[in-house]
């Protein structure tokens, strides 16, 4: 994949078999990527692109000010999410064991006193994984009965600029652990659009068909994650 930095912004260029320039700014962290006709060159891309700054800008602005989490420190009082609700964090020490509990409104993250933010946020994320990793195989038997596909394996990493990705020669798909912080919905979407690339790769009219078949208001709910509250992440 090639790039082009145009006012100090990093724009991704991909040449697709296609006939029209298609622009996109991608949440969360306002990536810029650029589809181009394989025969255009790089000269006329950059003119494009030139006369885009300021819409560029004007939709990194929009993620630039969406809220997002603090740096977390995991102490009590700071907000964890699970499944879209919000919980209060509560710290408790013990020599005994690590553990995760939820007692209405609060989480309760049990580790040692001397423990280090890192390893509270070790703990806290292989809780989140198992989570998340419980929820995903029902529905993949569920989506890939209606939409006629299989994968051959899956998994669960940390993204910071894609909510899942898929694998189409290898029938492998990748989930974002974020998505165990937003609601349900959520997950089932990532799930389906990650799966309908089983039949179609590219984000185009035949793949926008697919999610409209399967998944009707697919639309709303991608709007829903991208207006979510964001982690906090390290520039």
């Amino acid at each position: 994949m090639e790039s082009l930095t145009i006012n100090n912004i990093e724009i991704e260029v991909q040449k697709k078999n296609i006939k029209n320039l298609h622009l996109s700014v991608l949440p969360p962290s306002g990536r810029v990527r650029v589809s181009a006709p394989q025969n255009m060159n790089d000269e006329a891309i950059r003119v494009f692109l030139i006369t885009k700054i300021g819409w560029i800008k004007q939709q990194q602005e929009k993620f630039n000010n969406q809220p997002r989490q603090t740096e977390r420190e995991y102490v009590s009082g700071e907000s964890v999410y699970l499944w879209g609700r919000r919980y209060r964090l509560e710290v408790v020490y013990s020599n005994i064991r690590n553990d995760i509990k939820i007692h209405g409104d609060r989480l309760v993250l049990q580790v040692r006193e001397e423990s280090s933010t890192e390893q509270r946020a070790n703990v806290l994320n292989a809780w989140y994984r198992d989570n998340l990793k419980k929820e995903i195989p029902k529905l993949l038997e569920k989506w890939q009965k209606i939409i006629g596909v299989s994968v051959n394996e899956w998994g669960v990493k940390k993204m910071k600029t894609k909510w899942g990705t898929c694998n189409a020669e290898a029938k492998r798909i990748w989930l974002n652990l974020q998505l165990v912080k937003k609601s349900p919905q959520c997950l089932e979407y990532v799930i389906v659009h990650e799966l309908v690339h089983l039949l179609e790769k590219k984000h185009n009219k035949i793949f926008t068909g697919y999610m409209n078949k399967f998944l009707p208001d697919w639309r709303t709910t991608k709007a829903e994650l991208n207006a979510q509250i964001l982690d906090y992440m390290e520039e």
